[in-house]
């Protein structure tokens, strides 16, 4: 029976991947991996040995036909990103419109999410909160700004270790000098770090400290 898998696989720390996880890569015919090289070492720690093709955000819209077309065939079919789960800030969301839209059985498996570590150690409000991902790098950035300012919930960001001055500079400016801000960088591995307080205090701590590794960004609500 066809079936398509979104698999979780570890942010960081090798542990963090569950059992199911591990048995449904290891039944699958087919893995989709966002990069091959980065998940082949994981898949080699696993001992899985079920063939991989390249699907990223540069292939997926050719590729979404194709695969398809092998999971019409019966064919079992595991996506996973190279960290995390698919489809959060990664490619994944394309195919599982479309498998839906063509009636093809899916399992999304529960797992690695860099945002919610982040978000429940940030001391900030977590019953209620916004996740944003990536903000627009120029062209509508200064809107979405604009309308988060005056976002009551909590809200998630995620950012690479290049523009987080510019963005932390950026939350000051729309939110205040005062707003609550977390910044949780490297989760899970060994050189894992949390900056908390002022938007004016994080923002001076990043430009006298280069930021390193990937960053989840949590800022308090209005």
């Amino acid at each position: 029976m066809s079936m398509l898998y979104l698999v979780p696989t570890p942010i960081g720390n090798l542990e963090d991947i569950t059992l199911r996880a591990i048995r449904v890569l290891k039944e699958a015919d087919l893995i989709l991996a966002e990069d091959t090289r980065t998940s082949g070492k994981l898949l080699k720690h696993l001992e899985v040995q079920t063939p991989m093709q390249s699907f990223h955000m540069h292939n997926e819209h050719k590729m979404v036909d194709r695969i398809l077309e092998k999971l019409k065939a019966g064919q079992r079919i595991a996506v996973i990103s190279d960290a995390g789960t698919p489809g959060i800030s990664d490619p994944g969301f394309l195919l599982v419109r479309e498998a839906l839209a063509n009636d093809i059985s899916l399992e999304t498996l529960p797992g690695a999410t860099a945002f919610v570590p982040a978000l429940v150690n940030s001391g900030l409000p977590c019953d209620k909160f916004v996740f944003e991902g990536f903000l627009p790098v120029k062209k509508g950035r200064q809107t979405r700004l604009t309308f988060l300012a005056e976002e009551y919930r909590t809200m998630v960001f995620y950012e690479s270790p290049h523009k987080l001055v510019k963005t932390l500079g950026d939350f000051q400016q729309y939110f205040g000098e005062d707003r609550g801000i977390s910044v949780s960088r490297e989760l899970t591995k060994l050189y894992e770090e949390t900056i908390r307080g002022t938007a004016k205090e994080v923002l001076q701590h990043f430009t006298a400290t280069a930021p390193k590794g990937e960053f989840v960004i949590v800022v308090a609500g209005r």
